[in-house]
């Protein structure tokens, strides 16, 4: 009994910490995984670098392609997006 009233604070550390920072932790990383799936031509991002451009074209290997300015564009990481800033509509299929 005393040995595993030894144990007891270390069990209620752990489930503080996996409360307070595990979990959160594991849900924001979801919501920027959904963010980054659900990007489209037209959307205006702005990556982890502060670059802020619209998306032209969605390629294949988690990459994007990126105008920054008129004629300007670049390749960009998927997973390197931090922020939407607006989304578009969705095109209405006949």
């Amino acid at each position: 009994m005393d040995a595993f009233g030894q144990f007891i604070p270390l069990i209620l550390i752990f489930a503080i910490m996996y409360f307070l920072l595990i979990r959160p932790q594991q849900k924001k990383v979801k919501q920027h995984q959904a963010m980054v799936t659900a990007l489209r031509r037209g959307d205006q991002i702005v990556t982890q670098g502060g670059l802020i451009g619209k998306v032209v074209k969605v390629k294949e290997d988690n990459e994007l392609e990126v105008e920054l300015s008129e004629g300007v564009k670049v390749r960009v990481v998927q997973s390197t997006i931090a922020q939407v800033l607006s989304k578009t509509e969705p095109a209405n299929k006949a």
